[in-house]
């Protein structure tokens, strides 16, 4: 626990309450049907093992010890408050020094964590109607959300926003469930058949957050400015394009440097869970090209000019562009060397595109493949 005088500098408890009280209810659905989904979806999941173990030729002996939870909203908030807490740790100790030097320092941290822990949680109930699935690589388990037991993370759900977007795409249902759950099945494989993944991805953060030399309060005001834009409460005139995201808070070279390797890892992860469930689907999901281009153009859209604002505020335009940019990387990279020759990207840290490779394939097979035969 981080705390300066017994206060904590977040207050999570207060962020997972007032995100679970904000939280928008799910779409509409008798208990038969919700219980019915979640038992659909959790025999996609386990069929999607095969078929992503299949086609990505990648396996991985931990793969049982990562569960799979179906999930609601708050159980969703619940889960990544918890890793959120877990993996910034370090920063909130770096800040919790800084904090405790000054005047008055005790009584900042009882009062400023409350406030964070309400407007964290803001931003939270705002996400928490946004994610379908996702695979948590830094999970601590608890007793209402296990973990693997070995370091292994969990893979997450959402089911009344899984139904809610197949009902808002009309969509079949039963295909929509199978193409999501083939999306993060291939999240869960790729943590699980490269086993110093995690470990390198989790350095790569630790890394960047120790490097942190912002002021503690210039990272809380980037809070408060997303959670008064997500309440409309942004002064008149602060909404242009210089808005910056919270995750560009970067002040050093050194976290420059990070962050352009981190972005290619995560453009990496993201581009190929995107190529492996259209790769799969034809396969197995009848009505795959109308799914994926209801999808597109939903990702292409937003929901509104708050919405807008919101995903620029907390990064997650840059998100988007790691899909796209990820998935042509990849595809550009198998149509060239094929996917036993695509499958050295996970050989070690080394082998992992830098964020110029990602833009230009070419070069990351000229490094990588016509290297090693020389």
């Amino acid at each position: 626990m981080t705390s300066i005088g017994g206060a904590e500098m977040v207050d999570w408890n207060l962020a997972v309450a007032t995100a679970t009280r904000l939280v928008r209810p799910g779409p509409e659905v008798s208990r038969d049907e919700a219980r019915a989904v979640v038992a659909e979806l959790r025999r996609h999941a386990k069929a999607s093992e095969e078929h992503v173990r299949g086609f990505t030729r990648m396996g991985g002996d931990d793969l049982h010890d990562t569960p799979i939870l179906v999930v609601d909203r708050p159980g969703w908030v619940r889960a990544n408050v918890a890793g959120f807490r877990e993996l910034l740790k370090p920063l909130l100790d770096k800040m919790q020094e800084r904090r405790g030097s000054t005047p008055g320092g005790a009584v900042l941290g009882a009062v400023g964590g409350k406030v964070t822990g309400v407007e964290l949680g803001m931003l939270l109930s705002f996400l928490s109607s946004r994610v379908l699935g996702q695979y948590e690589t830094f999970a601590p388990a608890t007793r209402e959300l296990p973990a693997g037991e070995n370091g292994g993370g969990r893979l997450l759900l959402v089911a009344p926003n899984i139904v809610h977007v197949e009902r808002e795409l009309d969509v079949q249902p039963h295909d929509f469930r199978l193409w999501v759950c083939l999306h993060e099945e291939t999240h869960r494989t790729q943590f699980t058949a490269v086993p110093w993944l995690r470990d390198h991805l989790e350095g790569e953060i630790q890394s960047f957050l120790g490097e942190t030399e912002v002021d503690p309060m210039t990272v809380l005001e980037r809070v408060r400015e997303a959670a008064q834009s997500l309440a409309g409460g942004r002064p008149e005139g602060e909404e242009g394009d210089d808005q910056r995201s919270i995750v560009e808070i970067v002040q050093t070279p050194a976290q420059r440097e990070i962050l352009g390797r981190l972005t290619a890892v995560m453009s990496l992860l993201e581009g190929h869970a995107d190529f492996v469930m259209d790769g799969v689907g034809p396969a197995v999901v009848p009505s795959v090209a109308e799914i994926r281009e209801k999808f597109q153009q939903r990702r292409a859209r937003g929901a509104s000019r708050l919405d807008l604002a919101l995903r620029k505020l907390l990064g997650l335009d840059a998100k988007l562009r790691q899909y796209r940019d990820g998935e042509r990387f990849v595809r550009a990279v198998v149509d060239e060397v094929g996917m036993d020759g695509f499958n050295r990207v996970w050989t070690s840290p080394n082998t992992l595109p830098t964020k110029t490779e990602i833009a230009k394939p070419a070069d990351w097979v000229a490094r990588v493949h016509r290297k090693a035969e020389s």
